[in-house]
C-alpha cells in the first residue's frame, strides 16, 4: 500500500493551480496554450523570453501570429486538422522533422515542439512546448562544416603521403643500389674512414627505404581498402603466422590461437593488424624467456573484442596512447629496429573497420593489445 503521506503530496500536485502555475512561469520552455479557435490563453515567461512579446500583448490573440506568414496556410489547412483528429492526445518534442516560429521583430527560429489536447468544459484545449534550437542548430551546422573540412583534409593528406612516398621510391633506390654497389666494391680498398662512411650511408639508405615503405602502407590504408566482406578471422591470422614463421623459430616462441568468429572486413587489412601485433609480441621479449602469445576473441556488445597477448617486456602505463602515434618509439632504433608507424597502421585500420583500438600493459610481465570489430 502507498503511504498516506505520498498520497496527500499526489493530490497537493495534482490540484493546486498556484503550484501549477509557478512551474508553468519557471519553465526555460515556452508554453503557450490556445483554443479550438486558435486563439492564446497562456503565454508563459518562457514563450515571451523566445518570442519577444509580452503576455498581455499576445492574449485573445490568434497563434498565427507565432507562425512564419509562410507557414501559416498549411499549419492551418493541414497541421492542426490532422493532429485535431488524430487518435494521440500529444505529439512528443521534436516529433515533427522541421518548426519554424516567428519573433515579434518578424525574424524566424528554428524550434521542437511537444503539443498536447484536452477538453475543458466541453471545448478542445491545445497546449504546446516550444523550445529555441537556434543555437544547437547553429552548433550542428558548425560541427558538420568542420567535419567536412577535416574528411577533406585526411583525404588530401593520405593522397600527399601516397603521392611523396611512392614519388621517393624511384631516386632512394638509386641512392641504395649505389651506395651498395660502393660498399662492395671498395670495402677495405680505402682507409678505414672511408669504410665507415660507405657503412652510414647504407645503413641510411636503407633505413629511409623501409621508412618510406611504411609510410605508403599507412597511405594505403585509407586511400587502396577493399569493400567488407564476411571474412574468416581465424584464416587471416593464420596467414599473418606464415609470414612471421622464421622469427617464430628463431625466438623459440609458441603461439596459442583460440576459436575466431567470422566479421565483415578488408581481409588484407586485419591481416596487416594481426601481422603487426604478433611481430611486435616476438620482438619485444624478454632476454632468455621465450614468447608465449595467445591469440582471442569473446563476443563485446554487438561486435567482437579480439585480444594478443604476450609476456614480453610490457611498457609503463602512461605509454599506452603514445605507442598508436605514428614514428613514436618507446626505445631507440639500437635497441629494437622499425620505423614506429606499425601501431598507427592497426589503429588505422581498426577505426576504418568501426573498432577501436587499446594496450594494457605491466613492465616485465607482458602486453596485451586489444581492439573491437563490429558484428
Amino acid at each position: 500500500m502507498s503511504d498516506p503521506t505520498d498520497r496527500a503530496l499526489d493530490d497537493a500536485l495534482t490540484h493546486s493551480p498556484q503550484l501549477l502555475g509557478g512551474i508553468v512561469q519557471l519553465a526555460a520552455d515556452g508554453i503557450i496554450s490556445v483554443d479550438d479557435e486558435e486563439r492564446i490563453h497562456l503565454f508563459n515567461a518562457g514563450a515571451e523570453e523566445i518570442f519577444g512579446y509580452t503576455a498581455d500583448e499576445v492574449l485573445g490573440q490568434k497563434l498565427e501570429l507565432l507562425i512564419p506568414e509562410r507557414y501559416r496556410e498549411v499549419h492551418t489547412a493541414e497541421h492542426l486538422p490532422h493532429f485535431a483528429h488524430a487518435h494521440g492526445t500529444s505529439r512528443r518534442m521534436g516529433e515533427r522533422k522541421e518548426v519554424f516560429g516567428r519573433r515579434k521583430d518578424g525574424s524566424e527560429f528554428p524550434a521542437e515542439v511537444a503539443i498536447s489536447k484536452v477538453s475543458v468544459e466541453g471545448r478542445r484545449m491545445y497546449s504546446a512546448v516550444v523550445r529555441d534550437v537556434t543555437e544547437r542548430k547553429r552548433y550542428e551546422a558548425e560541427l558538420r562544416a568542420r567535419g567536412a573540412a577535416l574528411e577533406r583534409s585526411n583525404a588530401e593528406l593520405e593522397q600527399f603521403a601516397y603521392v611523396a612516398s611512392h614519388d621517393l621510391q624511384e631516386p632512394l633506390r638509386m641512392v641504395a643500389s649505389y651506395t651498395q654497389l660502393l660498399a662492395r666494391r671498395y670495402q677495405g680498398k680505402l682507409d678505414a674512414q672511408a669504410d665507415k662512411y660507405i657503412a652510414f650511408a647504407v645503413d641510411g639508405a636503407q633505413r629511409m627505404q623501409t621508412l618510406i615503405n611504411d609510410l605508403l602502407a599507412l597511405s594505403r590504408v585509407g586511400t587502396q581498402g577493399r569493400p567488407f566482406v564476411p571474412t574468416d578471422v581465424g584464416a587471416v591470422v593464420q596467414r599473418a603466422l606464415r609470414w612471421l614463421g622464421k622469427s617464430l623459430e628463431e625466438s623459440g616462441g609458441a603461439v596459442e590461437v583460440g576459436p575466431m568468429p567470422t566479421v565483415p572486413a578488408d581481409a588484407g587489412q586485419l591481416e596487416q593488424v594481426f601481422q603487426n601485433l604478433l611481430a611486435n609480441a616476438l620482438k619485444f621479449r624478454r632476454p632468455g624467456v621465450p614468447p608465449r602469445i595467445a591469440v582471442t576473441a569473446a563476443p563485446d556488445g554487438d561486435g567482437w573484442r579480439f585480444a594478443v597477448r604476450d609476456n614480453g617486456i610490457g611498457f609503463e602505463p602512461q605509454y599506452a596512447e603514445q605507442i598508436f602515434v605514428v614514428f613514436q618509439r618507446l626505445h631507440t632504433r639500437a635497441e629494437y629496429a622499425g620505423t614506429g608507424v606499425g601501431l598507427a597502421i592497426c589503429k588505422k585500420v581498426v577505426e576504418r573497420h568501426g573498432g577501436r583500438i587499446w594496450a594494457e600493459s605491466v613492465p616485465n610481465e607482458g602486453t596485451t593489445f586489444y581492439f573491437t570489430l563490429p558484428a
